[in-house]
């Protein structure tokens, strides 16, 4: 028995017993084994099977054994019938020798002979001529026609099994096992498990320090004096940007150096495409500067990368690392300098497209930079997870394997329906297990209402409620235990057929609204008896989707019928003619405004009016054109 600590996952647990303990290795229990006087080194699959087969082997000479005894019990049966009803035994009347008594007994069964199954040989003559008189005269040919039949019932069920021997060794070991399996059950259980990486079961059981100035980080007690970073465990990897945008990933260690001047230092979790690095950096000594969004999934172990363009002299201004791909807003003030019109300008991360490490990354200004500022904090730019539930091994994942579950973001939920008639809310984390009893699990949806019908077996009648799951993380009965689940819908708008039976046979098949029937109340709630015949069939009907309209069909837009124009509308020979336009080099007229949709050129969008002002000054003055590229 293992106690978990109360700020310990039951589920984490599981999944680092079989990561870390014996029972992820494999074992091959070869044994030398002596078969036809050779030794010979097999597995235990190879054992067992042929362990099987010697035991048919043996069952099958015990059948043989039996079946000889029965044959040999039926032929000596029937020899005594013949003997006794046919009063055989007065032929040895008035023999003076054994010789001639054997003889005349032989002689008398000569008729009977084509009855039996086998020839009849001296020792047979010889038991039939030591029967003793009390049984010849207390013989019952009723009882013994009873014990011949039976014995022929043994030898056709004996030759059956013979037929039919593997069958025969399988009802044989179930035989075994129920008489002496008791009390010898199997303790441990077999389940198949998920693929199970160890950095993401390990327990964080060290802590993560850094000299940024020295360019030191480790776990060792050495390090103790340093800048703490996290938690983290002993087999984890981590990853270390400079401040030139030089990183690298590496195994936690003790204690190790990579650079002087170390920026960032945290664990890194490979194939996460999750986690988003927001950067800006310069190029360059006096480079222009230079905005991205990546992901770094998987690289070389101990192998130097750079997240910059690699240009001498770079510089990391700012960066960020985002478990779930947010992206914030940052407020960059300018160095001040002549003709630079907006000295604050503000970043916007969400507008950038997470591209590949390697990517330079778009360009953001070419001023320097007085200070950065974190204006807001924002929200992630993935969307949501997508979960797939695999039914096989009972686990959550996001590779698309078993059902899609859908889309899960922030406090979504998922309900889990078990075969015990009991349901409970969980979230989607990818880790947790499910109960064996699990039959369904989908997304917990607070206003979904659930029709249900059940057998009560106290009152011996059929009942439908409906209900709204409660949001709660503890087992939920629905129904209890006196009752037996029969069907469920979710479906709004369903109906519910009932189809009878025994007496009430003929009864038409009903439809109930379901609705209608019954009000939404808590799943604790008895519900509605539905009939009181007997029923034989109880099934939801959902209603048919709705048909998609037919794209040829008009639209009722206020047409005319006569002439499908809208009404008021001038006929093209009522207009005004148009004027001529020149041609395009291809032939085609150039659309005007209004043909295109256009709204004319003194229209303003949304009723606004707006103006691009020019910066004062002369009059042919210019903006910068390097200013254009702060946006």
């Amino acid at each position: 028995m293992i106690q978990v600590a109360p700020d310990e996952s039951s589920d984490k647990t599981i999944d680092a017993l079989y990561a870390f303990t014996d029972c992820e290795v494999s074992i091959a229990p070869n044994a030398c084994v002596i078969w036809d006087e050779k030794p010979h080194f097999l597995g235990v699959k190879e054992i067992l099977r042929r362990s099987a087969e010697h035991t048919k082997w043996l069952l099958g000479r015990e059948l043989e054994i039996r079946l000889g005894e029965l044959q040999e019990a039926w032929h000596a049966a029937s020899l005594e019938r013949i003997f006794i009803e046919n009063r055989l035994y007065q032929l040895i009347e008035g023999c003076k020798t054994r010789e001639e008594a054997y003889a005349a007994v032989d002689k008398g069964l000569e008729p009977f002979k084509k009855q039996l199954r086998r020839e009849v040989t001296l020792e047979d003559v010889q038991k039939l001529t030591e029967l003793k008189f009390i049984r010849i005269s207390r013989y019952d040919t009723e009882k013994a026609d009873n014990e011949i039949r039976q014995i022929e019932e043994d030898i056709r069920t004996t030759q059956y099994h013979l037929a039919h021997l593997t069958e025969y060794a399988v009802a044989y070991y179930e035989r075994i096992r129920d008489k002496y399996g008791k009390g010898r059950e199997r303790r441990t259980e077999l389940r198949e498990f998920d693929s199970i990486e160890a950095t993401k079961v390990a327990v964080t059981n060290a802590k993560l320090y850094v000299d940024r100035a020295e360019g030191f980080f480790g776990i060792g007690k050495s390090m103790k004096d340093a800048e703490f970073v996290c938690d983290c465990s002993d087999i984890d990897d981590v990853i270390v940007f400079t401040k030139e945008g030089r990183y690298v990933i590496t195994k936690v260690s003790d204690k190790a150096f990579f650079q002087k001047g170390i920026y960032y230092i945290g664990v890194f979790k490979r194939n996460d495409e999750r986690t988003i690095y927001n950067v800006l950096y310069r190029d360059g000594k006096n480079g222009p500067l230079m905005m991205k969004r990546c992901a770094i999934k998987g690289i070389t172990r101990d192998k130097e990368y750079d997240i910059t363009k690699g240009t001498p002299k770079s510089e990391i201004l700012y960066m960020s690392v985002n478990p779930n791909g947010e992206a914030e807003v940052l407020k960059v003030y300018f160095k001040p300098r002549p003709r630079l019109k907006k000295v604050i300008v503000d970043l916007d991360f969400s507008t950038l497209a997470i591209k590949g490490r390697q990517s330079q990354g778009n360009l953001f200004s070419r001023y320097g930079i007085h200070k950065i500022v974190l204006k807001e904090r924002g929200t992630s730019t993935l969307g949501g997870l997508t979960i797939w539930f695999d039914e096989d091994v009972r686990r959550l994942n996001s590779d698309g394997r078993g059902t899609c579950l859908g889309e899960f973001k922030g406090d979504d939920k998922l309900i889990v329906w078990t075969s015990k008639n009991q349901y409970y809310i969980t979230g989607y984390d990818l880790g947790q297990h499910f109960p064996d009893e699990t039959i369904h699990v989908s997304r917990y949806e607070p206003d979904r209402v659930y029709s249900l019908c059940y057998y009560d077996r106290d009152q011996k009648y059929y009942y439908m409620k409906r209900f709204t799951a409660e949001m709660s993380d503890r087992m939920q009965a629905f129904l209890d235990e006196d009752a037996d689940f029969i069907c469920v819908t979710d479906t709004a708008g369903a109906q519910l057929g009932i189809t009878y039976k025994g007496a009430h046979a003929t009864r038409p098949a009903d439809r109930i609204d379901v609705d209608e029937f019954v009000g939404v109340k808590s799943h604790r709630a008895k519900g509605k008896r539905l009939t009181t015949y007997d029923v034989a069939e109880l099934r939801f009907i959902e209603p048919e989707p709705a048909p998609e309209p037919d794209d040829e069909e008009p639209l009722d837009d206020g047409a005319d019928p006569a002439d499908g124009r809208p009404e008021g509308e001038s006929t093209p020979e009522s207009r005004p003619a148009a004027p001529e336009r020149p041609s395009t080099p291809a032939g085609r007229g150039v659309p005007t405004r209004s043909e295109t949709g256009l709204p004319p050129t003194d229209a303003t969008p949304g009723g606004v009016a707006f103006e691009i002002e020019r910066p004062k000054g002369d009059a042919d003055e210019v903006v910068d054109p390097e200013q254009l590229n702060l946006f």
